[in-house]
C-alpha cells in the first residue's frame, strides 16, 4: 500500500526546494527598512509595516530574518555598505576616504535613530551580536586593516603599531558621536581624525612629508 499523504508531503518538498529565491524582496526589503526606520525610528519599527511597505508578506521576511532586529543588521549592512578601504598609494588619502564613508553613512537621521537601540539589543542577543559584526562591523574593519598594513610597508606607519587599537581610535569618533549626539558628524571629521592618529604612529618621513601641509592648511 502506497503512503499517499507520504508522498505528497515529499511532493511538496521538492516544490519548494526547487522553487527561485524571489530576488525582488531582497532588493525591496532593505529599501523599506531604511525609509521606515527614517521616519518612525528603531523602537517603532515592525515586520508587519516592512512587509506592506515592501510588497511582501510578514511570512516570507520571517522566512529570511529571524526577527525584525536582524532584519534591520541586514538592510543596515546593505545601505552603509562593507565596500573596502580604497588602495590609492598614499596611506593618509585611504585612511581618510575609509573613515569618511563611515561618516557619510551616520550622517542621516537614520544613524542616530538606528545604532543606539541596536547595539542595546546586542548585548542580549549573542546571534544577533555576531550577525552584526559578521555582516558589518568585520568586514569594515578588516579592509581598514590591511590600508594599516600598506602603511607600514610603505614605511608611513611605524613597524609594531598596535593594528586594533588603531582601528578602535580610527572609528570611535564617529561612533560615540552617533551615539551620544553631543557633537556633529562634520565633512572635516575624517580629515581630523587620521591627521591626529598619524601624528601619532607616523615615522618621521610621513611627519616631513605630510606634517607642513597639515598646518599649513590651518
Amino acid at each position: 500500500m502506497v503512503n499517499t499523504r507520504s508522498d505528497g508531503g515529499r511532493a511538496a518538498a521538492r516544490r519548494a526546494a526547487g522553487r527561485p529565491r524571489d530576488t525582488r524582496i531582497d532588493e525591496a526589503v532593505p529599501e523599506a527598512v531604511m525609509e521606515i526606520l527614517d521616519e518612525v525610528g528603531y523602537g517603532s519599527l515592525t515586520l508587519e509595516a516592512v512587509a506592506a511597505r515592501a510588497g511582501t508578506s510578514k511570512p516570507a521576511l520571517r522566512r529570511r530574518w529571524r526577527s525584525r532586529q536582524h532584519l534591520v543588521v541586514s538592510a543596515l549592512a546593505r545601505a552603509v555598505g562593507t565596500a573596502p578601504t580604497p588602495d590609492t598609494g598614499c596611506t593618509h588619502c585611504d585612511l581618510v576616504a575609509g573613515i569618511g564613508t563611515l561618516g557619510e553613512a551616520f550622517t542621516s537621521t537614520v544613524g542616530r535613530s538606528v545604532l543606539p537601540g541596536l547595539v542595546a539589543d546586542l548585548a542580549h542577543d549573542p546571534q544577533l551580536e555576531k550577525e552584526f559584526k559578521d555582516a558589518f562591523f568585520h568586514p569594515r574593519r578588516a579592509t581598514t586593516a590591511e590600508a594599516l598594513r600598506r602603511g607600514i610597508d610603505r614605511g608611513d606607519i611605524r613597524p609594531g603599531a598596535d593594528i586594533d587599537l588603531l582601528l578602535d581610535m580610527l572609528a570611535s569618533t564617529t561612533y560615540y558621536r552617533v551615539l551620544f549626539g553631543h557633537l556633529p558628524i562634520t565633512p572635516e571629521l575624517a580629515e581630523d581624525v587620521v591627521s591626529v592618529v598619524m601624528a601619532g604612529i607616523a615615522t618621521e618621513r610621513w611627519r616631513g612629508e605630510h606634517g607642513r601641509s597639515h598646518h599649513g592648511s590651518g
